[in-house]
């Protein structure tokens, strides 16, 4: 078995970590944590689980690793609906299991980020056990969103806000006499009420909450919803349904306000008071890339993720103008550009690129890889991308546990208006080893079921064979860290034929060939790697469809 399978840990560092700016050009991978490494047999990933794998990622070469949620939460939307910010759940270890796993990925020379989530809590959260039991205008519902209903007797919610997974964005409560209470606003599911970032008191408590985790030696943050934390005043209705359509193309009275904008500055300040290069990541949502721009200006956060990007459809000149439009962007304000392909909420590319068959979706989803690598600025990795896992599409409905599946049918005719609720897809826990009940994952099955041809695609089946998705990972990312013109730094465009892209890195061309059929092209260089095997002729090369390649020059 390879060293990347092996749970040893090393105690020297795999290579050094980059030193100051790290953040401009890092490679960062995501881990799912419940999807990743079950160190227990419950069938669920763990701290535990994550740090024994951490060497496939310093192999891999990664600069970071990003986790999901692993705080106390009852778990009704993955974690994203916590509790207690400073304690993690039992499901996923202890709070040691955090320490270790940080020290740890240290040793190997990566960093660390975590995910906070500022819009909502639980509505296991103490604070929000409390404003239930207030009074209507008591201070401890301040810290929430809390208004009389509308209509002849409050039976109508304040607004018309819809909820992101489907149905109205307020449920009302039930006052302690069994009588119709007020209504609390949940830009998610009922269990995530909205916090209201008008109260000083939510401020100082998060304030403290990230020193807590910056103290115990994370990176940096990712910031869940970074663009929802301020609502517009007097929560305006919007005047349309089927609003979760809207987001990320145009403002809404609920998100991109810019009154967030404050609230980011505050904590740059105070990830700038901290040594070490702590970061600050946006997941943001706005309608164009200058507003996305906004986020990411020398006073505020550090990145954020480029959903225009990964958005984009499988065609050039599309590409281009994202590429173009998120460059002029991000280097108006001095920002790094940020480039993503899949994370814990989309249909994995590898399917969504795959309307000519999986062979087609595997091909470009792997041209894709070597395009975003060689872009200027920093990549972030899905789990399993690596692997060029696909979506899983067939899940029975009876595992299923995103919270939009079950407010909305799956013929989506319900008129619920929010996401499909079909994110699990993407979440099924990796296949590290060709055999045993969960390909490796735990010591016992996987929350969600594996699909039995996921045996070729493991860690171990792909380890050593050049013509894998792995490797072809292992290789782009070793090139990537050896190569100076790539990472942060200039770009430019060549000429090339309709449905074909070619840029320029210092010392580099990248080569992409988005069509159906094979391109010829005068040999730009000395072939470094490519995602199809190419073949010559007289000072030529035929780029295969569906394909990227580097070249030195």
């Amino acid at each position: 078995m390879t060293q990347e399978l092996t749970t040893s840990l090393p105690t020297e560092p795999v290579r050094p970590s980059k030193g100051p700016g790290w953040w401009r050009d890092a490679v960062i991978y995501q881990v799912y944590v419940r999807s990743f490494a079950d160190s227990d047999g419950d069938g669920i990933g763990d701290l535990r689980g994550a740090r024994e794998r951490l060497p496939h990622l310093a192999g891999l070469g990664v600069d970071a690793v990003w986790l999901t949620p692993f705080y106390a939460s009852p778990q009704a939307d993955g974690g994203y609906d916590v509790a207690d910010y400073r304690t993690v759940d039992p499901l996923f270890g202890t709070l040691g299991d955090a320490d270790d796993l940080v020290r740890t990925a240290h040793e190997l020379g990566l960093k660390v980020i975590v995910d906070v989530v500022p819009n909502h809590s639980s509505d296991q959260h103490p604070w929000f056990r409390e404003a239930l039991a207030d009074r209507p205008g008591g201070a401890a519902r301040t810290r929430y969103h809390f208004r009389g209903g509308r209509g002849t007797h409050g039976e109508l919610p304040p607004n018309d806000w819809e909820s992101v997974f489907g149905g109205p964005a307020w449920t009302r409560t039930t006052d302690p006499d069994g009588t119709p209470g007020e209504w609390y606003l949940h830009l998610f599911a009922p269990e995530q009420p909205d916090l209201n970032w008008d109260s000083p008191e939510v401020r100082a408590e998060f304030d403290s909450v990230l020193r807590f985790w910056l103290d115990l030696g994370v990176d940096g943050f990712r910031i869940d919803v970074a663009h929802g934390m301020v609502k517009a005043a007097g929560l305006p209705d919007i005047g349309r349904t089927e609003q979760a359509k809207l987001i990320g193309s145009q403002v809404l009275p609920f998100f991109d306000q810019d009154g967030v904008h404050e609230i980011h500055r505050s904590w740059r300040r105070l990830l700038d008071s901290y040594p070490g290069d702590r970061i600050g990541v946006a997941e943001a949502w706005a309608p164009t890339s200058e507003r996305l721009a906004l986020y990411v200006r020398p006073d505020e956060l550090h990145q954020a993720f480029n959903f225009q990007f990964l958005k984009c459809p499988w065609d050039a000149a599309a590409m281009r103008q994202v590429i173009d439009e998120s460059l002029a962007a991000t280097g108006s304000v001095g920002a790094p550009t940020t480039w993503v392909l899949s994370n814990h909420d989309v249909v994995r590319h590898t399917t969504r690129y795959a309307d000519g068959g999986p062979e087609r979706g595997l091909a470009r989803a792997r041209a894709a890889a070597l395009l975003t690598l060689a872009l200027p600025g920093s990549s972030y990795l899905y789990q399993g991308e690596e692997l060029g896992l696909p979506e899983v599409t067939d899940l029975p409905d009876e595992l299923r546990q995103d919270p939009a599946f079950f407010r909305t049918s799956p013929d989506g005719e319900d008129g619920q208006n929010g996401q499909d609720g079909f994110r699990d897809g993407c979440r099924v826990p990796l296949p590290w080893t060709r055999s045993g009940e969960s390909y490796g994952f735990g010591p016992g099955g996987s929350w969600l079921p594996q699909p039995d041809d996921w045996s070729g695609l493991s860690v171990e089946a792909q380890t050593g064979d050049p013509g894998s998705t792995l490797e072809l990972y292992r290789g782009a990312l070793a090139l990537r860290r050896e190569l100076p013109g790539l990472g942060d730094g200039p770009m430019s465009w060549l000429k090339a034929p309709a449905g074909v892209l070619a840029l320029s890195r210092p010392g580099l061309v990248c080569t992409l060939n988005t069509l159906g059929e094979e391109v010829e092209l005068p040999v730009p260089g000395r072939a470094l790697l490519s995602s199809a095997p190419l073949s010559y002729g007289a000072g030529t090369v035929r780029i295969p469809p569906d394909s990227c390649a580097w070249w030195a020059i």
